[in-house]
């Protein structure tokens, strides 16, 4: 994972040049990434927590499923694909929002999106040590109080998915 090759992109989110994954960690470059909210007919959010192997973001509870685009992919094929390396499904995807990069987004363009499914879910286990349904409410209370076990990521973009 560390030399895969990701797109740097500008402010405006066009591809200047691809350069390794943890470069571009590493220099704090702009690049993408997709995230995925995963709710069940109950509307309950299905969250992950980060595996311990993970260089970012260790033991934190994050969105469903998450990733980099890949160099040569785009948003769109990016999403299934994290859901299906993730947790092992696959489900219909609805584009909600885009976010610029930003340091408190790691520098990365996020296009979140948007599913349904109850699974069961097989996660890989060398992305995620566990798996939790959790309420809206519940969510909406954590990223109030601005739990210290969610990642940053999911909070900014929780309270953007509340807006909408």
């Amino acid at each position: 994972m560390q030399n895969e090759l990701l797109a740097v992109v500008d402010e405006h989110d066009v591809i200047l040049e691809h350069r390794p994954r943890h470069e571009i960690h590493a220099q704090g470059l702009r690049h993408r990434a997709v995230h995925i909210l995963v709710f069940d007919d109950q509307g309950r959010l299905l969250l992950q927590k980060r595996s311990m192997k993970k260089d970012l973001n260790k033991g934190l509870w994050d969105t469903s499923a998450a990733g980099h685009v890949d160099q040569g992919e785009s948003y769109d094929a990016c999403a299934p694909r994290e859901l299906r390396e993730e947790l092992n499904v696959t489900a219909p995807l609805t584009p909600l929002f885009k976010l610029s990069a930003t340091p408190a987004l790691g520098m990365e363009f996020i296009k979140v999106y948007h599913s349904q499914h109850n699974g069961p879910f097989e996660f890989a286990t060398e992305e995620i040590d566990e798996i939790r349904w959790s309420s809206r409410d519940e969510i909406a209370r954590r990223v109030t109080e601005n739990d210290a076990t969610l990642t940053e990521t999911f909070k900014i973009i929780w309270r953007h998915y509340q807006e909408i």
